[in-house]
């Protein structure tokens, strides 16, 4: 895996498929739109050798681009004669604007062509999560943020949404997977099982867990018994310094048992809601525990972080999971010149930018990492 390394205005350096994954069949056209394939044929035995440019772009304002390099690298491993191909683009990390182009390959299209719907596809999903990502990081204020869209989709799309998690900033994740691209181990301690396991005794789930991990200090899912602050005050005074943070984790569905027989009428006392880690953060300060610190997750994106930090409740970590993972941004590629002349459909022409690079083709690109 080629390292990260990170510019100093915050961008990720190119990278190569050195560092992405790719199924074999990409080559076969597997994944391909079948009129693709058709088309490719049609080109080689009528229309071989003609020299197009193709550009890619989308329709919204104040996107954060990501999946450039896994595009490139996908061209690089599976186009035909990628050395011939001249390809231009802007870079991961880079914030575009509705119908900025931000790739154009040229090249004789029976080489690359059959390859547009993959690419439209890993742009969309990478785009797409880097922006939701980008867009939770602006409101966090500098606080964590534990990626855990591993409950929320398809396995496999791990390695390269967390990739786009991180060129938006985020550091922490839930799986190996997300973090194989960028070097990161999972993070984590506790699930609810756990705790079942343990009859429902949080206190011992803790200690079993300090048992098999004795170097870490536990953070421990409070919300079994939906009683947030008790049993966190509870555990506190049986691990002391041993515990390092509570998370809270509770059902939208359910009231926490703290606001029994007290009046919500003011609010909505529904799932890890703001006056629940109030209440959290002054019982464990009020009982000498201040240095434990609090995650909050279940259901929490852009607008909840938002309302918390306006409210400024006392959060130290967010554990987001799904709402990073809707794909709501979508690419188009066009050919746009015909050996060397403008050729393209109503409505389409070749965008002139001055921010792409030109990336520079090396032999060591086209070596397939499955």
């Amino acid at each position: 895996m080629l390292e990260i390394q990170e510019k100093e205005a915050g961008k990720i350096k190119r990278l190569t498929n050195k560092t992405f994954k790719f199924d074999k069949r990409f080559g076969t056209g597997f994944y391909t739109a079948n009129y693709f394939l058709k088309t490719r044929k049609i080109v080689e035995e009528n229309l071989a050798g003609n020299i197009v440019m193709e550009q890619f772009f989308q329709r919204a304002d104040n996107v954060m681009l990501c999946g450039i390099d896994e595009a490139i690298a996908l061209v690089y491993t599976f186009a035909r004669n990628p050395q011939d191909l001249k390809i231009q683009a802007l870079n991961d990390g880079d914030m575009i604007s509705n119908g900025e182009p931000v790739l154009k390959i040229t090249g004789r299209y029976e080489d690359f062509g059959f390859l547009e719907s993959a690419i439209d596809g890993i742009l969309a999903r990478r785009t797409s999560v880097c922006t939701n990502c980008h867009n939770l990081m602006k409101v966090v204020n500098g606080k964590k943020v534990l990626n855990m869209g591993d409950r929320q989709d398809d396995p496999y799309t791990q390695m390269g949404d967390g990739y786009a998690a991180y060129v938006a900033g985020m550091r922490l994740f839930s799986t190996d997977a997300y973090g194989e691209y960028v070097g990161l181990k999972g993070k984590g301690t506790m699930p609810h099982a756990l705790i079942q396991l343990c009859d429902g005794d949080i206190a011992r789930a803790s200690e079993c867990y300090l048992k098999t991990y004795p170097d870490e200090k536990v953070t421990a899912l409070i919300d079994y018994h939906n009683n947030v602050v008790e049993d966190s005050v509870k555990l506190a005074k049986v691990l002391q310094r041993k515990l390092g943070a509570v998370r809270a984790d509770t059902s939208k569905s359910l009231v926490d048992h703290y606001f029994d027989g007290k009046d919500t009428s003011g609010f909505d006392p529904h799932g890890v809601c703001a006056e629940l880690i109030f209440a959290l953060r002054k019982a464990l300060d009020d009982n000498g525990f201040n240095y434990v610190k609090i995650i909050v997750s279940s259901g929490f994106d852009v607008e909840k972080v938002k309302d918390f930090e306006k409210r400024g409740v006392p959060v130290d970590t967010y554990g987001v999971g799904t709402s990073l993972l809707r794909v709501n941004l979508g690419f188009t590629g066009d050919l746009v010149r015909l050996n060397g002349k403008d050729q393209a459909k109503e409505g389409r022409k070749e965008i002139p930018s001055s921010r792409m690079e030109e990336v520079k083709y090396t032999p060591e690109q086209s070596q397939i990492n499955y």
